[in-house]
């Protein structure tokens, strides 16, 4: 592409307004991506992980429980296998018993199969007493992470972190498994250079757009790259299983697929039960089985499903019982002793957007430790709110780590009340007692000539689209032609244009009321709905009010 202006105005519009200004910023081709030259400490790493693959020496992977751990841990393995590694094995912590990172616990394990080398992926940089177990033992340790680092860093061999002080490569959104698969790439050039690391990009892809990191050119190269082998069937047979189970087609794949469809059942498994069957699923290359494993994990995600109802039922009787009108604190704190830990983090993103402020939501853990999980609004950094709150009362808080929208934190169950009041008064401060009101952003509106399939598909196909590269949002006015309540949760619409054009339309997670204004202004992404051979356009709502 030689100029913008070669492209479809509608497009032109669109990626003016997330900041493209050279066609060379959609041009999503690998030989784009930053090399993994840049990054520090990643010489060390390679030449530990090359020697421990030619003294045949044991290495661990120690990964997160979450879908990005998942596949960065996947990555790890079949690259570490293909370079000619015969013993290593992945160890994901528990949950429940270990919480997040490298715990000294899960150090053991990995001393008990006989470790000489762990690797920690998307975690450990906040692990300092695991990597101190780890050294204590004799055991060599290289971390990979993505996550911002405290004042102090662990005392690891080597520390892979674009966003480490002090580190010149410049991709500081890269996801965990893009560390991964970064570190992996720099060992194979130096082992195997014929070894096609691309073909792994179908991992990369899916980690990345499930930890919700800013899809800035690199991230969009990974994505893309990942999206084009997952189309074409040549990604790992488990990721095909689990778009099958959530009834998705591989050949029309986006990155709203990964992130609504497959990333979802994957950490369900984290959340109630053990990462260990997402990476099995992962890692299966059996047809069949794959999808045995993905039928497993679509089962506990149903199971997630109705835990999470009836934890945000609970949630919105307590808010309703204990603050008036207006009187909600700035910043939300909530617990129950009988919430469920691997959910909580759902929870706490579905108060933050229903609510537009920072939310905790609180559980306890099988040891009396209250585990936290919190999401922040764009105003407030909340990793930094809570070093803040820690560096002012350094006996409250257990531990804690995340990034600027997302964190978790762990306290005694003697603190809670403490740390809620706390919390509201460090929001408050922070926000000069001015919290911002919500903002819905939208692309402006489409003409009626524009609501078509033709459109759909234009849209669908210009990104991948995700976090900090968001799906095109418009808004108009319509009027209701039908509507009617799909499984008790869904609102789906007959809207009609000015022009009289009539469109399908769909509110996710919507509730039970009915419209009673027959005029709406709505804001919604135009999508395509495949029903019958036939494509035709769709809105998915995300915002209505009465016109």
């Amino acid at each position: 592409m030689t100029s913008l202006n070669t492209i479809p105005p509608l497009l032109q519009r669109l990626y003016a307004a997330r900041g493209i200004t050279s066609p060379t910023d959609l041009e999503l081709n690998l030989k784009q991506l930053l090399p993994p030259s840049n990054l520090g400490g990643i010489t060390t790493a390679v030449e530990l992980l090359a020697t421990a693959i030619i003294k045949q020496q044991r290495i661990a992977i120690t990964g997160d429980y979450d879908t990005d751990g998942a596949t960065a841990s996947t990555l790890c393995l079949l690259v570490l296998q293909a370079l000619g590694a015969k013993y290593c094995k992945i160890f994901i912590p528990n949950r429940f018993t270990m919480g997040y990172g490298l715990a000294p616990e899960l150090v053991e394990q990995t001393s008990d199969w006989g470790a000489q080398l762990i690797i920690t992926v998307d975690s450990g940089v906040s692990s300092f007493e695991g990597v101190e177990r780890a050294r204590t033992l004799g055991i060599n340790i290289i971390v990979t992470d993505h996550h911002l680092p405290g004042t102090n860093l662990p005392n690891a061999n080597a520390i892979i972190n674009p966003n480490l002080p002090g580190e010149l490569f410049s991709a500081k959104n890269t996801a965990g498994v893009g560390v991964a698969f970064y570190l992996m790439s720099a060992l194979r050039r130096h082992l195997m250079p014929q070894f096609n690391m691309a073909s792994l990009l179908d991992l990369v892809a899916l980690g990345t757009v499930a930890d919700l990191v800013p899809l800035d050119l690199n991230n969009r190269i990974f994505v893309q790259a990942g999206l084009l082998l997952i189309r074409s069937r040549r990604c790992r047979p488990g990721i095909l299983a689990l778009l099958k189970t959530a009834g998705r087609e591989p050949n029309t794949a986006t990155a709203q697929d990964l992130g609504f469809s497959v990333a979802p059942r994957l950490n369900a498994a984290g959340r109630l039960a053990s990462m260990d069957l997402g990476v099995s699923c992962l890692l299966e290359t059996n047809t069949e089985q794959a999808l045995n494993l993905a039928q497993e994990l679509h089962d506990i995600n149903l199971d997630r499903r109705n835990i999470e109802q009836q934890m945000d039922d609970e949630a919105e009787i307590i808010l309703d019982t204990s603050y008036a009108n207006n009187t909600m604190p700035f910043g939300l704190c909530m617990y129950n002793e009988r919430w469920h830990q691997g959910v909580i983090g759902i929870l706490a993103s579905r108060l933050r957007e229903r609510y537009h402020r920072p939310a905790i939501v609180l559980a306890a853990n099988d040891d009396g430790i209250i585990q936290g999980s919190a999401r922040s609004i764009p105003a407030v950094h909340i990793r930094d709110l809570l070093v803040s709150i820690n560096n002012k009362y350094p006996n409250l808080l257990i531990r804690f780590g995340g990034h600027a929208m997302a964190a978790g934190l762990s306290l005694h169950a003697e603190q809670i009340d403490n740390f809620t009041q706390i919390f509201d008064q460090e929001l408050r401060r922070h926000l000069n007692n001015q919290l911002p009101q919500a903002e819905l952003l939208t692309d402006g509106q489409l003409s009626d000539n524009e609501i078509t399939a033709e459109t759909a598909r234009l849209l669908r196909y210009a990104g991948p689209w995700g976090q900090g590269f968001p799906t095109p949002m418009f808004d108009g006015e319509f009027r209701v032609c039908k509507q009617r309540i799909l499984k008790n949760a869904h609102l789906k619409l007959v809207l009609e244009t000015e022009t009289k054009t009539k469109v399908d339309a769909i509110f996710f997670r919507w509730g039970t009321q009915m419209l009673d204004y027959d005029i709406v202004r709505a804001v919604y992404n135009l999508d395509l709905n495949s029903y019958g051979g036939q494509e035709n356009p769709q809105f998915i709502l995300e915002y209505l009010e009465p016109a």
